[in-house]
């Protein structure tokens, strides 16, 4: 089977069904060897552990901040336009690479709230009520993995493409304590599935990349872990209410 070596930390060209890239390579003795145990976890935050507030929570927040009227119908309508806005093909091309720099979303999301209706004028008031530290929660599940992996003695850390530490909203929930590092995209300046933040969070927590369990919701960004040696477990993208399906985690630990 060929593969596709990285150049400047991205992959080449892939030109078969069956080509992979790889951005490590392990010696003929560990491909010999029983798949080693995992010993750290690593775990996108974004839609994986933490989740935004609803719509209407974030667009109530908004209208008691600015004092603007908001009944049911407005939210509504207004609900929906935001999904309407965001396909103008101006405002989608402000999202790509949003979350290099703290800038970047910063102007992608002004970008964006300034054709909806309801928010024009009070961009920054919108844009502040969704990086408030309660403005992302944890899934109910959350917590209770993150307890079980520290009482295993299980490395943890969050490899996740945001624009701020999200360290703001695990301590705001008392959580910092249960993750050992933060690698996040803007300080990096690049995103996922750049090999550069997984080996980086694997460099600080003292662990092999083929030791590591990378946790996500987007297949090419979390999956892409796996070039670089980790092993990934993709959980299905939808938008989850209740648990999130976190506790099944453990069933890769030996």
């Amino acid at each position: 089977m060929a593969t596709a070596a990285f150049q400047d930390g991205r992959p080449a060209v892939i030109y078969s069904l069956f080509d992979s890239a790889v951005a490590y390579q392990p010696t003929e003795a560990e491909q010999a060897e029983p798949v080693p145990p995992i010993e750290a976890v690593l775990f996108d935050f974004s839609n994986t552990i933490f989740k935004l507030i609803d719509v209407a929570t974030w667009l109530r927040r908004v209208a008691a901040e600015t004092g603007r009227p908001l009944d049911d119908e407005l939210l509504e309508k207004t609900a929906a336009q935001l999904g309407e806005t965001y396909r103008i093909p101006e405002v989608a091309a402000m999202q790509v690479g949003r979350d290099e720099s703290a800038e970047q979303h910063r102007r992608a999301l002004l970008g964006w709230f300034a054709h909806v209706d309801y928010l024009q004028g009070i961009e920054e008031v919108a844009y502040a009520a969704i990086a408030a530290p309660d403005a992302w929660v944890p899934y109910p599940d959350t917590e209770p993995l993150l307890r079980e992996l520290r009482r295993r003695g299980i490395k943890t850390g969050i490899v996740s493409d945001f624009p701020w530490d999200v360290g703001v909203h695990m301590e705001y929930f008392g959580l910092d304590d249960l993750i050992d590092v933060r690698v996040v995209s803007y300080q990096f300046g690049t995103e996922k599935p750049d090999p550069l933040l997984f080996r980086t969070a694997c460099e600080r927590l003292g662990v092999d990349p083929r030791r590591t369990l990378m946790v996500g919701d987007n297949p090419a960004k979390d999956g892409g872990g796996a070039a670089s040696g980790l092993r990934a477990y993709i959980l299905p993208g939808e938008a989850r209410t209740g648990e999130r399906g976190l506790a099944h985690v453990l069933g890769f630990l030996s």
